[in-house]
């Protein structure tokens, strides 16, 4: 189990980390999300033994998290991080990169462990590539392969798969959280893509400036967001004034574009723009002085009225 108590942590002077509070149990999929500057990374590497924090103190289980005025070598040993900058070995092959921490002394095994996190990213036919030749993504996928080597107890992904291309990226996610699951290997990961924040994470902890403003699970951060900072988080979302619906208050609602059904009467509204995104039409349209997004079967223009399904 991890336990974050109260830490505080600033570059020169500069906050970064604030007061922040919460736990993560032993096999759970945690996701780190805020808008970018909000401390995302820096909360990581702190979990990580990066920083000496200002205030506070960090457990996993039983022992204290500590910092590079205790260690040395800075990081804890049962935990990996994986920097968005990779920091592979340049020169060396791929499979040597994999394999970097395992020991020598049982080669078959090292050559099995690594010929398996190899096909877990689909790299096994670039084993003997040097690093320095691959592409991002392929880079990226490689450092994925390596911090999982040693599977350690806590993994910390900051960004994972966000050099992946589209097509490869949501089957390689899917293969790495089961693989975390089906280990046992708790993992505390950053994303700013909505379907990696809902699919994957069983709770969701929320940062703005630095401080923690929300943690509950990706339903509820979802489907019942706090405020519009959260529910923007978490894909598009429309604010609606309660005003404008008939009701004599300054309120307004959080209403995703698919609650938004288009209908033969109820609110009008106007097409402004209507693009065709694959499953559906993403129309945008001008309701009172607003701009609104909902979803449509069928491409549509002009002037049309709307329902809410809450």
């Amino acid at each position: 189990m991890l336990r974050v108590q109260n830490i505080s942590y600033a570059y020169l002077d500069e906050k970064v980390l604030s007061n922040i509070t919460f736990s993560v149990l032993k096999g759970q999929c945690v996701a780190l999300v805020g808008e970018s500057g909000s401390g995302k990374s820096t909360l990581l590497k702190a979990i990580y033994g990066l920083f000496d924090l200002d205030a506070g103190k960090i457990f996993w289980k039983a022992d204290e998290v500590l910092g590079p005025a205790y260690h040395l070598v800075p990081g804890m040993p049962y935990m990996k991080y994986l920097a968005q900058d990779f920091d592979l070995m340049p020169f060396v092959s791929v499979a040597e990169n994999v394999g970097r921490f395992l020991s020598n002394f049982y080669l078959n095994e090292k050559a099995n462990r690594v010929k398996e996190l190899l096909e877990l990213v689909g790299m096994q036919n670039f084993a003997d590539v040097k690093a320095k030749l691959l592409s991002g993504g392929q880079m990226q996928r490689v450092a994925l392969a390596r911090v999982l080597a040693l599977e350690p107890e806590l993994l910390l992904l900051d960004e994972p798969f966000s050099h992946i291309d589209p097509h490869l990226k949501s089957k390689l996610s899917q293969h790495v959280f089961d693989y975390c699951k089906k280990k046992g290997i708790t993992v505390i990961y950053t994303s700013h893509t909505p379907e990696e924040i809902l699919r994957y994470a069983d709770e969701v902890v929320v940062l703005k400036e630095g401080k923690l403003i929300e943690k509950d699970n990706p339903k509820h951060i979802y489907e019942l967001p706090s405020s519009e900072y959260i529910a923007q988080l978490t894909g598009e979302v429309n604010l609606i004034p309660v005003s404008y619906l008939g009701v004599a208050n300054d309120q307004y609602l959080l209403i995703r574009p698919h609650q938004l059904k288009i209908s033969n009467e109820g609110f009008a509204a106007r097409v402004t723009h209507c693009y065709y995104s694959g499953r559906c039409y993403i129309v945008k349209a001008l309701f009172h002085s607003i701009e609104i997004t909902l979803e449509s079967k069928e491409y549509i223009e002009g002037n049309f009225y709307f329902t809410i399904d809450t």
